[in-house]
């Protein structure tokens, strides 16, 4: 278990509204807790706790209730992930105090595509999460989200024929402008969950 920050691995999961961020952590965060780590997930929101509560609700009998935490950033989420993680790095060392077997925790912020990353002193390994209904130019973009995350999610392919999205340009788009790997997601099918997973455990989990 590599544990760089604070005794704990630390995976960041950005991207923008809509994305499917909450699918993806709800497919991901019982499979985690089925393979025997415990887990701690965080939700970062400018003035609500309505994200953590809605994830504390798909968590439940999976996830303690206490290890599922709400962070109010009072600005752009961006500012609590990025410029000044403080307040989430002072969540995790809460979640640690009661919890000092934890194994793993998940950071989870919304942001535009553009600059949406996360501080190294927060996040070991970062995810980005974009949706085919945003659009298919999304990756030639270039957003420091999309080009600089360890692994670039591409979500809810089954929305593709519906929104004229092609997954073939996604692709070649996303792989011209990063180095890093790309998968492919539809969560509610459950197709890319386990490619998701085998880059964290390499990246982050069994390093």
């Amino acid at each position: 278990m590599s544990r760089t920050h604070r005794d704990v691995a630390t995976v960041g999961v950005g991207g923008p509204v809509g994305s499917g961020k909450t699918s993806l952590l709800s497919a991901v965060v019982p499979r985690l807790r089925d393979e025997g780590l415990d887990v701690g997930v965080i939700a970062n929101d400018i003035l609500t706790q309505a994200d953590a509560e809605r994830l504390r609700e798909r968590f439940a009998g999976v996830v303690p209730g206490d290890l599922v935490a709400g962070v109010e950033t009072g600005a752009c989420p961006h500012t609590g992930i990025r410029e000044d993680p403080s307040m989430n790095l002072q969540q995790i060392d809460a979640f640690l105090a009661d919890h000092p077997e934890l194994d793993v925790v998940l950071v989870e912020s919304g942001g535009d595509n553009l600059a949406a990353t996360f501080n190294p002193e927060l996040a070991d390994y970062s995810l980005y999460v974009i949706s085919v209904a945003e659009g298919d130019d999304i990756p030639r973009k270039r957003g420091p989200g999309v080009v600089d995350c360890d692994l670039l999610v591409v979500n809810k392919t089954d929305l593709a024929p519906h929104v004229g999205a092609d997954l073939d340009l996604m692709e070649r788009d996303a792989r011209a402008v990063r180095d890093g790997p790309v998968v492919f997601t539809d969560c509610r099918a459950g197709e890319g969950i386990e490619d998701v997973l085998a880059h964290v455990r390499e990246g982050v989990l069994f390093a």
